[in-house]
């Protein structure tokens, strides 16, 4: 895990261009974010990159290997792509191709949030999108820009028994998680600022998990 925090580290200074990258552990390894948007994946001391129109293109001349994750034992290839000694030593085509991923996953997103109803998204029912449309929160796409501690806010001032569980459910929703699989960094983040927000005794609430 240490080599993996080190590539982490030198991913981030590398792809700084792109904005303000975040990493969170995943699949056993780091993803790496652009505005919470998944580009890259840090696995076993290695950085891929997400499938693009220019990384396919880079592809077809110079093979790169696909990440491979193994989901019960089975082997299942991602659509990400390793980046090798020869394109690390290239830091403006490395730039390029992180660049086209990172646009790819935002395409990708925008579509999404345009075709899809917050009851398609993971821990939302029918129930809670009526919920959100009357705080205002009607689309997807609101729900992505309010984020999920925002819009738990407006859930909690019509309705105080809104709790620590719909928070998750909202994070997990907006993340593509189902609330139980999001990561414990994340989760504990949620509990600390439910917390904090609410005024509550973090040694009774502990208890009550």
């Amino acid at each position: 895990m240490k080599t993996n925090k080190s590539m982490v580290m030198q991913s981030k200074t590398q792809l700084a261009p792109l904005g303000k990258i975040e990493s969170r552990t995943q699949f056993g390894g780091y993803a790496l974010t652009v505005e919470k948007v998944i580009f890259a994946y840090i696995n076993e001391d290695a950085l891929y990159l997400r499938a693009s129109e220019a990384l396919q293109v880079y592809h077809a001349r110079r093979a790169l290997e696909p990440l491979v994750y193994r989901k019960r034992g089975i082997p299942v290839q991602l659509n990400y792509y390793k980046v090798d000694a020869t394109l690390w030593q290239d830091a403006e085509q490395l730039l390029q191709l992180s660049a086209s991923a990172l646009q790819a996953a935002q395409d990708e997103i925008a579509t999404r949030t345009v075709t899809l109803r917050l009851k398609d998204l993971p821990n939302l029912s029918l129930r809670m999108e009526m919920m959100l449309h009357r705080v205002g929160i009607s689309s997807v796409r609101l729900l992505h820009e309010m984020g999920s501690r925002q819009s738990w806010l407006k859930l909690r001032a019509v309705n105080k028994h809104i709790g620590l569980k719909t928070l998750l459910a909202l994070e997990g929703a907006i993340s593509g998680h189902h609330q139980a699989a999001l990561p414990v960094v994340t989760r504990e983040e949620l509990y600390a600022w439910y917390v904090k927000t609410l005024h509550l005794d973090p040694k009774v609430e502990r208890s009550q998990r």
